[in-house]
């Protein structure tokens, strides 16, 4: 018997969708623009989102963002005051522009005539 869920949508589609931590990943990224690797970004996300996040969630997260097409990577040139290595900065791809717009257009659709206890409404 298929699993009911899979009845709704399947792999690909899911693979559309952000998780909390990739939309607030590429919030900041968007953001920072240009300035965006891992430090700023990190400081963005505690700064905007009020979170914190650690450095191997934040390059996972990045990592799988990149490999959905939503952004793309590239390093800097060695410094000596990095020792000898580079940065590795982050862009926003058209794809993950697209990608936070259909998440905000489905939780603004899913927060309209949202009553939340305590009678605050949306």
């Amino acid at each position: 018997m298929p699993c009911v869920s899979n009845l709704f949508y399947n792999s690909e589609q899911m693979s559309e969708y952000l998780g909390e931590l990739e939309h607030i990943v590429l919030l900041a990224i968007a953001r920072l623009g240009e300035a965006s690797y891992g430090v700023p970004i990190r400081g963005e996300i505690e700064k905007g989102a009020q979170r914190r996040v650690s450095v191997g969630a934040l390059y996972a997260t990045l990592d799988r963002l990149e490999a959905k097409g939503y952004l793309e990577s590239w390093f800097s040139e060695a410094t000596p005051q990095r020792g000898g290595r580079s940065k590795r900065y982050f862009r926003l791809l058209p794809a993950g522009v697209q990608a936070l717009e259909r998440s905000k257009t489905m939780l603004d659709r899913m927060w309209q005539g949202v009553r939340l206890q305590g009678g605050s409404r949306a």
